[in-house]
């Protein structure tokens, strides 16, 4: 951790399971942060919590080592199966679920505790083989574990520890009844812990709170600035067909070591990907359409360097903690000012510095004030440079393709030769406002001429045979 972003107190003060400070000693965590400090006491203790933090400040340390340290210390609460957790920890997002059991592995790497991980999208029997090898800390999204608890796999009357990470966002992607469903098949909240972990906390997210937990303490750190105070904001303000060349001016003399590109849809992710891999920028898309698998290995090269430019929608945005990040592009602005603080959150993390830089293009721009006014100032604007702009092939974006149910819409041609009317024509504009005299009559075929009569094709009669030759001529008639 960077050196800004720590408090006086050391792990060590705090008496801490034996097992849990080798764990920590062992990665190198010494002091607080600011959050750290001041959840930890109070939850070492047993007290509920609401806290609020700007992302990568170590909320997830903070409530990952006080339900291991209640675990460790204290027995259960009733009679358990081995596939019956313990403490319950939800998260939004698969990458959030995944990145907080990543940090339980390292935090309880000397303790005989196990963790468990449930997500959808993939391992279904695989996930499921976990409980049958017993489960102390339960980690997961709230779809694929009620699954498994319909299905008897696992019991809640045990967990005596409950923490809802990202609460916010639970409410944002419409979690939060499956999450009131999991609370009330936990133990009685009289006998448990609760822990909520944001880095906004709304009326709504305090109403759950107060419903759910024992008169929670709330704590905030950091509140005189949303983002973080480290992270570099500057907006731009391209016409569209600017912003493809502007970014990779900016790519190009800004040094973008490693750098996250984040747009509003799945289908401007592809065709921005396609494009700056064709001016020879490896870039790769992560939208939530990509199975959770390649998803994960996307991320592992982007985290090792392989990839200098990830292309990514809000999937991204939250609960990835990928270290070195330089920057964060909003290509597109997002709709909600709470994604903004997300989204540039992913650099600077640990009190490093990095630069956050928005496009304020005609289609979006008008999300830019309620941008300014949650994050309580304004944005610097910067000023667009002819040399910024690349010297890149005149790229157009398209539109996304439309969806159609193979039926016609009103003014819609049909694909028949002649629209709606078949084969049949309909009157041309110079016949139809002459008098009758002036229309041609049609020819009438008893007055042709034999010479005419010879000139018109034959026209074939009878029905032809089964071997295809042609039928034979009529017989002769009698004189």
């Amino acid at each position: 951790m960077s050196e800004q972003v720590l408090t006086d107190v050391d792990f060590h003060s705090l008496e801490l399971h034996p097992t849990l400070l080798k764990g920590l000693d062992e990665a190198g965590f010494t002091r607080l942060t600011p959050i750290q400090a001041l959840t930890l006491p109070p939850t070492l203790k047993g007290e509920d919590i609401a806290g609020q933090a700007q992302t990568g400040t170590g909320k997830t340390a903070a409530f990952l080592l006080s339900l291991m340290q209640r675990l460790l210390t204290k027995p259960a609460l009733t009679e358990r199966r081995p596939g019956d957790p313990r403490a319950l920890i939800l998260a939004p997002t698969r990458e959030l679920a995944i990145q907080i059991h990543k940090d339980a592995v390292l935090f309880g790497a000397y303790t005989d505790l196990r963790l468990g991980l449930a997500y959808g999208g993939i391992d279904y029997e695989k996930q499921r083989r976990q409980f049958d090898d017993g489960v102390d800390i339960l980690i997961g999204t709230p779809g694929r574990l009620i699954d498994y608890y319909k299905q008897h796999v696992y019991t809640l009357r045990a967990a005596e520890v409950v923490v809802l990470d990202e609460a916010d966002r639970m409410f944002d992607l419409g979690f939060i009844k499956d999450v009131r469903y999991l609370l009330r098949k936990c133990a009685p909240r009289e006998q448990r812990q609760g822990m909520l972990f944001s880095a906004t906390l709304s009326y709504r997210v305090m109403e759950l709170a107060y419903e759910h937990m024992n008169s929670p303490r709330k704590v905030e750190a950091e509140t005189e600035t949303v983002t973080g105070a480290r992270v570099v904001q500057s907006v731009y303000f391209p016409a569209s067909e600017e912003k493809l060349p502007l970014l990779v001016g900016l790519l190009d003399k800004m040094d973008a070591q490693r750098s996250i590109v984040f747009v509003n849809t799945k289908h401007a992710a592809e065709q921005i990907t396609g494009k700056l891999n064709q001016l020879g920028l490896h870039t790769v898309a992560l939208s939530g359409d990509v199975p959770q698998n390649k998803r994960q290995v996307i991320l592992g090269r982007f985290a090792k360097g392989e990839l200098a430019v990830l292309v990514a929608t809000d999937v991204a945005a939250r609960g990835l903690h990928i270290p070195e990040v330089s920057h964060v592009f909003n290509f597109d602005l997002p709709q909600d000012a709470e994604d903004y603080v997300h989204r540039i959150g992913r650099t600077a993390r640990f009190g490093a510095s990095g630069d956050a830089i928005s496009f304020a293009c005609d289609r979006y721009a008008i999300s830019l004030p309620d941008i300014e006014r949650f994050i309580g100032h304004k944005i610097d604007t910067a000023k667009i440079d002819a040399e910024m702009i690349a010297k890149t092939p005149a790229f157009h974006f398209s539109r996304p393709p439309r969806k159609t149910d193979g039926r016609r819409r009103p003014g819609e041609r049909s694909g028949r030769p002649n629209g709606r009317h078949g084969g049949r024509s309909r009157p041309t504009p110079s016949s139809a406002g002459k008098p009758a005299a002036d229309v041609p009559k049609p020819v009438d075929a008893t007055a042709t001429s034999g010479e005419e009569a010879a000139k018109k094709p034959r026209r074939r009669r009878g029905p032809r045979r089964p071997d295809g030759d042609a039928p034979t001529s009529p017989p002769a008639t009698e004189s």
